[in-house]
């Protein structure tokens, strides 16, 4: 058996130098293909958790293919330190319980198909990625069993409720960003963003310090109460009627100078 995977490996090594290629895996890692032959060849070991890993760190994969050559026989994959833009296109891997993917290009988690196709994972490091919005990580709330998440050194940690937000999303997490969730973090998560489905544009657009739509129309409708013009400001009420150059700005102007409402944009 040896001889003929030894004479294949020549055959292959032969007609790669016929072509000018070398066939080596270490060289389609180099290329950043994750290649049934990259997988197969790939260390193995048990991690400190007692996790059978498969380690393809550091290897310029730019995108997630052919895991299926994995064959599920791992409980952890590492695939840290690549230029891994999404994370998609993973096979059914009902083994797997943890997936590393720190220090990548990540912008996109399709976390459906995640949910679905690693029915039991545990724990998904995605430190240092560039997932920028809340919605980002809404699909992750489809994995039942994620306990343990890090985003760590995303853009997404700077937005605002940014981990009260990800605690609603996903229920079983027990761990965010190396620190334990805690049951009042639960509590302000559903009080937060329990009452609506839109939580996430509503935390993407709310600005701290800025007032709600309905109290900035309380505040505009307060600062319109008729306190009386100044003398300033009728002159000025008179004097814009005089330049009025439209019947429907003198209409205006003199409905502010009977009501003692003065316009905002009024000259003094």
């Amino acid at each position: 058996r040896r001889r003929r995977e030894s004479a294949r490996a020549s055959e292959r090594a032969s007609a790669g130098r016929a072509l000018g290629v070398n066939m080596d895996h270490d060289d389609a890692s180099a290329k950043g293909r994750l290649t049934a032959d990259v997988i197969t060849n790939a260390p193995r070991s048990y991690d400190p958790t007692g996790e059978y890993a498969l380690d393809l760190r550091a290897r310029r994969i730019g995108e997630i293919e052919n895991l299926s050559a994995s064959r599920d026989q791992y409980d952890a994959i590492d695939l840290s330190a690549n230029e891994i833009v999404k994370v998609e296109n993973i096979p059914r891997l009902k083994r797997l319980r943890t997936l590393y993917l720190s220090n990548n290009k990540i912008a996109r988690v399709n976390g459906k198909e995640l949910a679905t196709s690693c029915p039991f994972l545990r724990a998904l490091v995605l430190t240092n990625n560039k997932l920028g919005n809340l919605a980002d990580v809404d699909g992750l709330g489809e994995c039942p069993r994620l306990t343990m998440l890090s985003l760590i050194g995303n853009p997404v940690t700077m937005k605002e409720n940014y981990r009260l937000y990800v605690i609603y999303k996903c229920k079983a997490l027990k761990t965010l960003d190396f620190q334990r969730v805690k049951a009042n973090e639960r509590e302000a998560a559903a009080k937060t963003f329990g009452a609506d489905d839109g939580a996430a544009a509503r935390a993407k657009t709310f600005t701290p310090g800025e007032a709600l739509p309905e109290a900035k129309e309380d505040v505009e409708k307060e600062e319109q109460v008729p306190s009386g013009p100044t003398p300033e400001q009728l002159i000025a009420l008179k004097v814009a009627i005089a330049n009025a150059e439209t019947l429907e700005e003198v209409a205006k102007l003199e409905q502010a100078l009977a009501s003692g409402v003065v316009p905002k944009d009024l000259a003094i």
